[in-house]
């Protein structure tokens, strides 16, 4: 009877697991990194183990979570809850970089990103790849200039991409067209041109 119950309650979490992977099929998970933690009790040391983790639809969403748990699994699928449910879009330039460079700071993580030409690919280090890669940008060429933590670094990256703004939302903002935007700056370089 006991056994029963034991298949019963864990056909019952494959069965769940199976509807989390068919729902959550289009993202994507990177884990960034595993650290075993102790706590220290009367009868000597406890280890858990806590995960970081990037979840991204590689279409402009991505979010990262922590998780700590006594098993390496639990540690990561915790994570990746966390992850799906602080999810941030960024827009995209062509589908493949971004609009404009930004800085980003966490504590003492500092990361500078910048848009790069077709081709370049992703030129940037462990944690930053990984949000890159989950959050679909081709080309684009980052560097990390503070803490090497890689919680700081992604909260860094996350900081950054949270201050991305497209041209459509600017020109909203101002009440213009986008039109309008490129426009200015096209008829100086033509004034520029024809007073040469």
């Amino acid at each position: 009877m006991a056994r029963e119950a034991r298949e019963g309650g864990s056909g019952g979490r494959n069965r769940e697991r199976e509807r989390e992977r068919e729902a959550g099929d289009e993202f994507v998970d990177k884990l960034v990194t595993i650290n075993r933690v102790a706590k220290v009790v009367k009868g000597g040391r406890r280890f858990a183990f806590a995960a970081l983790v990037v979840v991204g639809d590689q279409k402009g969403r991505v979010g990262y979570g922590a998780g700590k748990a006594r098993e390496v699994p639990e540690a990561i699928r915790k994570a990746t809850e966390r992850a799906k449910k602080t999810m941030i879009r960024v827009p995209m330039k062509e589908g493949r970089t971004l609009h404009h460079d930004v800085r980003g700071i966490f504590g003492a993580g500092e990361v500078v990103i910048r848009s790069a030409p077709a081709g370049t690919g992703i030129i940037a280090g462990g944690p930053l790849r990984a949000v890159f890669e989950t959050l679909g940008i081709g080309d684009v060429v980052a560097k990390s200039l503070g803490s090497r933590n890689p919680h700081n670094m992604v909260k860094a990256t996350f900081a950054a991409l949270a201050n991305v703004t497209s041209p459509r939302l600017v020109a909203s903002r101002r009440g213009k067209k986008v039109a309008d935007l490129y426009g200015q700056a096209q008829k100086e370089a033509a004034v520029e041109v024809s007073d040469v």
